[in-house]
């Protein structure tokens, strides 16, 4: 099964598109890439057919792939669950490491991303912001309030790259107390050595906090990926204006 969805697409005159996935062999496009990045790439423990990404989320997902116009393939996607679907389904994705009960009780539509992967060899260009000019479309289109979703952060040994990073993200994107979620697995440790304050961003973290998204408490730990996950969450009336209007020029155009 596919769910059905509308979003807006990126000029397919432009280098790069992005489109929501109609049909079960472009989900396993999505899945093929996210077996590249997350099982051959990072070594994450997977479940799914030989060569595939897949859990029992997907089929209650719409699939948001970026594709390099020149050869149709898709170099970035990410995956949407809508709260209607999670409410079907019986929970979101991100309960599995998070008590999220602050996050559920937010009034007005949510929906949550997952699974965000771009190929390698696009991640200097801008596959990421093509990638967001589809989030925001359909988000436009479908008139959600909030979108969140688990990015990750490498653990380094005993944790204190994560807790480097945390350190960094409680100065720059901590949200208020009321909305901070509980992890089912802290980290380790969340001290660091007084001569190591805080570790750069990753880049999907980092274009979270420049829309303009707050970090929803502590990470979880995700031994089958070896890293830290943690919850952000944007309010769409919140959005940084110069991205807003960057990402939303771009759908328009």
């Amino acid at each position: 099964m596919v769910a059905s969805a509308s979003a807006s697409t990126a000029k397919r005159g432009e280098r790069l598109f992005v489109e929501i996935a109609t049909s079960e062999r472009e989900v396993r496009e999505a899945q093929r890439l996210r077996y590249r990045v997350f099982g051959l790439e990072m070594g994450a423990k997977l479940k799914g057919a030989q060569g595939l990404d897949s859990d029992e989320i997907d089929d209650h997902c719409k699939h948001l792939l970026v594709r390099e116009s020149k050869t149709g393939q898709v170099v970035g996607c990410t995956r949407i669950l809508t709260d209607d679907s999670a409410a079907r389904l019986g929970r979101f994705y991100s309960e599995s490491e998070f008590e999220l009960e602050p996050i559920k009780q937010l009034p007005g539509r949510r929906l949550e991303v997952g699974r965000t992967c771009i190929a390698p060899e696009f991640r200097s260009g801008s596959a990421i912001a093509v990638l967001w000019s589809g989030l925001a479309g359909f988000i436009q289109m479908h008139g959600f309030d909030y979108l969140f979703g688990c990015a990750s952060v490498p653990l380094g040994e005993q944790d204190l790259q994560a807790a480097a990073i945390m350190n960094r993200l409680r100065r720059q994107a901590m949200a208020p107390p009321a909305l901070r979620v509980t992890p089912r697995a802290p980290l380790l440790t969340t001290q660091v050595p007084g001569d190591v304050l805080d570790a750069p961003l990753p880049p999907l973290v980092r274009a979270y906090v420049r829309l303009g998204a707050k970090v929803c408490g502590e990470p979880c730990r995700d031994p089958d990926f070896g890293v830290a996950d943690v919850l952000m969450l944007l309010d769409v009336d919140a959005l940084n204006p110069a991205y807003s209007r960057h990402f939303l020029d771009r759908i328009s155009s």
